[in-house]
Parts: C-alpha cells; sequence; structure tokens
C-alpha cells in the first residue's frame, strides 16, 4: 500500500514539531514580583498629662492664673466626674460646655476644661469667696519677698432666699467631724415639705456638713464639706459655703484661726496677660438686683482697676465693647482678650484650648478613689424644699445610671452654716444680708 506523499509530508512536520518541543522542555513562567512591605503608620503621639489647676505662684501684679484644657469623655463619665476629677464645679463644666448633656455625654466628646481664672478684685489676703465664679481663693500668708501663693476650689452656696452673705469677716474656730444642730427656720420648712428633721444631726453619711468645718464670725454660717459632692457647684444650702471632701480637708490643716473671710459677688472681672486686657464673664446670680441686662456698659467699667487703666494707656490700646458684649450675651467663664490684636475673640480662645489626658493631674487634693456618699433618700431628706426642678432630675439620671454608684465625700449642697453658736470676734464686720437669726447653737447649712 503506498503512501499518500501529503501524508508523509504531514507525518514528518508532527515529528519535527515534537522534537523541537522536547529539546524547549516547559515553558518558563516571569517570577512574581516582589511584595512590597509598607512601613506600619507611626503610633498617634501620647497626649500630654493635665496640669493641676490648684495651687498657682503669682507674679507681682498677676492676677489672671492657669491654662485651658480640653479631654475627650471617657466611658461612663458624667460632667461632674471630670469636674471633680479637674477641680471644678458642676456650674463651671455646664457654663463652659453648653452643648455637652451633663450626666449621659457621648464618650469621646472633647470637654473645655475652663481651668484659667481671673482673680476676684479684692485684696490678696486670707479666703476671697466669688460667689458669682462659685469658687473660693486662699491667699496664705508669707515672708515680705517671698512669692504670692493662691490655693483656688469651686464650692456650693445659698440658694435664693438664703444667700450667702457678702462681707468680711473671719476663721474664728475649726472642728472636725461636726455635729449639726438644726436651725429652728429649717426644721419649720422642712415640716411644711413633710420631711422632718431630727434637732440634732451628729457625723456620719447623713450631716451635710461632711467631715470638717471652719466656723466664721458670722454666727450660723461655715466654711464646710458635703456628704454629696455632685452638689458642689449649685445654689442649694441655706447660707453656708461647702467644698468637695478633700479641698475642705486641705484648707481645715492650712487655715489659721483669724484668717479674714472676704465673700464679693463679681460676675464680671478684667486681668492683664502678655501686653493685653482680658475679660471674664461667669453671669449675674439669679436674684442679683444690680441691672447688668440694660446697663452692662456702664456698669462693667468699675470692675477694671487703676493699673489696668494704666497698662491701657502705656500700650496704647483700647477696650473692644463689642467682643465685651458678646462674653456679657453669652457667658462661658473663659477669660478673652477685650483689647489690642483682631481675629481672637473667644472662639479663637478656646480652639487654642490644650488638649491633654483624660486622668488626674498630679499634685490634686483628691486621690481619684471613688468615696461612700449620701444616698439621694438622705440627700433629699435634707433639702426637701431647696432642690429646684432641674436638680432634682440631675440626681434622678444619676440614680439611673447602670454604673458604680456615684462619688461623694460629705454632704454636697449643705445648706447654711454650722457655727455651735460661737460669736464673732471683736471687730468683725458682719453682712446687712444675714436672715434673721435662729436661736443660739443653731446653725445653717
Amino acid at each position: 500500500m503506498r503512501t499518500s506523499p501529503i501524508r508523509l509530508l504531514m507525518a514528518a512536520s508532527i515529528a519535527l514539531a515534537a522534537s523541537a518541543c522536547s529539546l524547549m522542555g516547559p515553558p518558563v513562567r516571569p517570577p512574581p514580583p516582589p511584595k512590597v512591605v509598607r512601613p506600619a503608620p507611626p503610633p498617634a503621639p501620647s497626649l500630654p498629662l493635665p496640669v493641676q489647676s490648684e495651687k498657682f505662684t503669682l507674679a507681682p501684679g498677676q492676677d489672671l492664673v492657669g491654662h485651658l484644657q480640653v479631654v475627650k469623655v471617657l466611658k461612663g463619665q458624667t460632667l461632674t466626674d471630670i469636674g471633680r476629677r479637674f477641680n471644678l464645679g458642676y456650674r463651671e463644666m455646664t457654663r463652659t460646655n453648653p452643648g455637652v448633656d451633663p450626666w449621659i455625654p457621648k464618650v469621646g466628646t472633647p470637654v473645655v476644661l475652663p481651668t484659667q481664672f481671673i482673680l476676684p478684685d479684692a485684696p490678696h489676703q486670707g479666703i476671697v469667696v466669688n460667689l458669682a465664679a462659685l469658687r473660693l481663693y486662699y491667699f496664705p500668708r508669707h515672708k515680705r519677698g517671698a512669692p504670692q501663693v493662691v490655693i483656688t476650689h469651686p464650692v456650693g452656696i445659698g440658694r435664693r432666699g438664703f444667700v450667702t452673705p457678702q462681707g468680711v469677716t473671719h476663721v474664728i474656730s475649726h472642728e472636725k467631724d461636726p455635729v449639726w444642730t438644726v436651725p429652728h427656720s429649717i426644721l419649720v420648712e422642712h415640716a411644711k415639705e413633710g420631711a422632718p428633721l431630727p434637732r440634732v444631726v451628729g457625723p456620719g453619711p447623713e450631716n451635710p456638713l461632711g467631715n470638717y468645718a471652719l466656723h466664721l464670725g458670722w454666727p450660723g454660717y461655715l466654711i464646710h464639706g458635703t456628704n454629696k459632692p455632685v452638689s458642689v457647684g449649685w445654689r442649694v444650702s441655706h447660707g453656708c459655703v461647702h467644698l468637695f471632701p478633700e479641698d475642705i480637708k486641705q484648707l481645715f490643716y492650712l487655715v489659721p484661726n483669724g484668717t479674714p473671710v472676704r465673700v464679693v459677688n463679681q460676675p464680671y472681672l478684667f486681668g492683664w496677660k502678655s501686653g493685653r486686657l482680658y475679660m471674664v464673664a461667669y453671669g449675674p446670680l439669679k436674684g442679683d438686683k444690680r441691672p447688668w441686662k440694660t446697663e452692662w456698659r456702664r456698669l462693667l467699667p468699675r470692675f477694671i482697676t487703676h493699673a489696668e487703666r494704666v497698662a491701657l494707656r502705656r500700650h496704647k490700646q483700647k477696650i473692644n465693647w463689642h467682643r465685651v458684649a458678646e462674653l456679657v450675651k453669652a457667658p462661658r467663664g473663659v477669660p478673652a482678650p477685650v483689647s489690642g490684636g483682631e481675629g481672637t475673640g473667644l472662639g479663637t480662645v478656646l480652639a487654642a484650648a490644650r488638649p491633654v489626658q483624660n486622668s488626674l493631674p498630679a499634685g490634686s487634693t483628691w486621690n481619684g478613689k471613688k468615696d461612700l456618699p449620701a444616698t439621694n433618700a438622705q440627700f433629699h431628706k435634707f433639702y426637701a424644699g431647696v432642690l429646684t426642678p432641674a436638680q432634682r432630675k440631675a440626681l434622678a439620671a444619676i440614680d439611673s445610671m447602670p454604673r458604680p454608684a456615684r462619688t461623694a465625700h460629705t454632704a454636697a449642697g449643705c445648706s447654711g452654716s454650722h457655727c455651735s453658736g460661737a460669736q464673732a470676734p471683736p471687730g468683725a464686720s458682719t453682712s446687712k444680708a444675714q436672715p434673721a437669726a435662729d436661736p443660739p447653737g443653731s446653725q445653717q447649712r
């Protein structure tokens, strides 16, 4: 059988192709591209530690101290929790952060700490309480030539109808674990509210005076602690000034008998810093009869000191009354420049607040530990007829929180004084605002 030439040619071609493939071997694939290892992003820079805002050393003529700081809310915190950590009262925190829910703030929310202060326009001697600022300043005695130091703490004060008197008095005695002899007027008030009180309340968690008290020359008025720290920064007392438990303990051992105590009501203050005049606005307290709303432009210049007027002339500056008007209209409790330069209003100041860690500052009076407070039932018992509807709602909100019991030392917002009938020392001035006297031996709270 003869093979077709065409078939022979096709067979030869296939054989040739097969031999060629066997000589070349399998096709060579290119190596995979090398993996690109990207460096890990650098860790976020850690925030600086906060600066304590309780004690300051003053330069000659200095009347503005501290620095604004800002932190972010941590899980489970309220504004009062943050305030106590940084030695700030309830009203200070809410006034500076008006858009933040004080009881259930969102985690991560920036909160400005108003830890910059303009000192009251008063002699830098002894204790000075500025009612409008809800803050106390203590100027210890110092040797000639040594720098002046100021220690400052938030306070709670008397409510309307039982205002904390203004004027000058002195510390006349100290009492640890005070016993509260309830004034007749308070007994009657509580009886009307259906929450009768005992005539005498001994030391313990039910005592709104706390663990320490400084008796003043004004009969029936004290500077003392509290069994409900959340009330520091509120107007809930019958006239006394109360502090966080840790703050009154510090003052108890620092302040000697005979120390002058000045109580002022200065809702607006001016101070000098870095060649400019600053102003802080706390706003007038309810019940302040001065015509702030209509005549603030006439009243405010009275708070500008002679030294500040001289400094304005020396620096050839004028007060920017437009900026002043903005602060008066919306008090935030934050010093802002009102002379010289442009574009440095309150908004700029707040934006420049220094971000810091939300941790207890070194050197604080508080150790950061929770303590056993009075229960809200105890607190309401002693403040029936005193708390406003908003304050009752606030306490109810605290009770409903799914978290550990709030920190409290002694009675926050005690109402009145606890003088044990002590008489004023010779020469001690008294206030025209004092209410009618209760029987000897009784104390406000």
